[in-house]
């Protein structure tokens, strides 16, 4: 199974009955699956059967769903509102009293008032709006298959550029681990201040405590640890990333996880190399976090 971007875009046509209708969606990344639907009034019936089939393709992302219908025949006239009309042709009298001057009121004058003709559309039977609602659900499928299509492709430009990136921070951490393990002067120069201090203290510190400050301080410049870590996150990340699917949470998880180590490995450094190469590590970390929101 691929991996997914939660970015792409589709739309797809149909039409029936007198109308046409189009369907636009679009999705973007999300912490979740956040869908947004808008569709025209009198075809509510849409909705919530739209809603559970972006549920079914999708897992995560804002996606935005959007109905657009348009009759193609004409479904309606015009008729007269009388009682509007009354009201005007009641204040006619007041108005010939206030302006003796004034024009007697033609017909399409009356007719051009607003309120005064009416567009009536004819009501949808209940069966052809049930039809209608069946082809625009199988249209929103064409659109959504279109749409997990594109976002399919962007995650397989995706995933070269995360599986580069992983190279690149398994590349940095065998650089960490040889400076760390062909440098011991630098760390022994540092054991060594570090206890020549500890001797001129006031009062002197016992043999054992000695011993345990020196262990301490050996323990704290060891990076194995960081390393072996580091090296089990790029394995994981590797295995998520072939397996496919909504991943996009795990390696999110695991992106918290690098950058722990990284910080790690950069504070117990006693060598510029290493804090340079645990430099370059966490800005690469923090470009393989900014590929994963993408990610389903």
């Amino acid at each position: 199974m691929a991996i997914h971007s939660m970015t792409g875009f589709a739309r797809a046509l149909g039409g029936a009955h007198g109308f046409d209708w189009t369907w636009e969606v679009r999705s973007v990344n999300g912490k979740g699956l956040d869908t947004r639907l808008r569709v025209p009034t009198g075809h509510e019936a849409v909705d919530q059967p739209a809603r559970e089939r972006i549920g079914k393709r999708m897992k995560r992302g804002n996606v935005s769903a959007t109905l657009s219908v348009a009759a193609t025949e004409s479904r309606g006239g015009h008729r007269v509102n009388t009682e509007v009309l009354e009201q005007i042709l009641a204040a006619v009298p007041q108005v010939r009293a206030a302006l003796p001057e004034a024009r007697p009121p033609s017909i399409d004058g009356l007719l051009a008032i607003r309120g005064v003709l009416e567009f009536t559309e004819d009501e949808v039977a209940d069966e052809v709006q049930a039809n209608l609602a069946t082809g625009m659900l199988a249209t929103l499928e064409e659109a959504l298959g279109a749409l997990v299509t594109m976002r399919a492709e962007e995650g397989a430009r995706l995933l070269a550029v995360l599986t580069g990136q992983l190279d690149a921070i398994a590349g940095l951490c065998a650089d960490a681990a040889r400076v760390a393990a062909t440098q011991p002067a630098a760390i022994k120069a540092r054991l060594q201040a570090q206890l020549a201090d500890l001797l001129e203290a006031s009062p002197p510190l016992p043999e054992e405590r000695l011993a345990q400050e020196a262990a301490l301080l050996m323990t704290k410049a060891d990076v194995r640890e960081e390393l072996d870590r580091l090296d089990g996150h790029v394995a994981a990340a590797r295995d998520l990333l072939a397996g496919g699917g909504p991943v996009g949470r795990k390696l999110d998880f695991l992106c918290q996880e690098f950058n722990r180590e990284a910080n790690t490995l950069c504070s117990k450094s006693a060598d510029l190399e290493l804090t340079r190469i645990g430099l370059d590590l966490k800005a690469t970390i923090e470009q393989f976090r900014e590929q994963v929101q993408n990610i389903e």
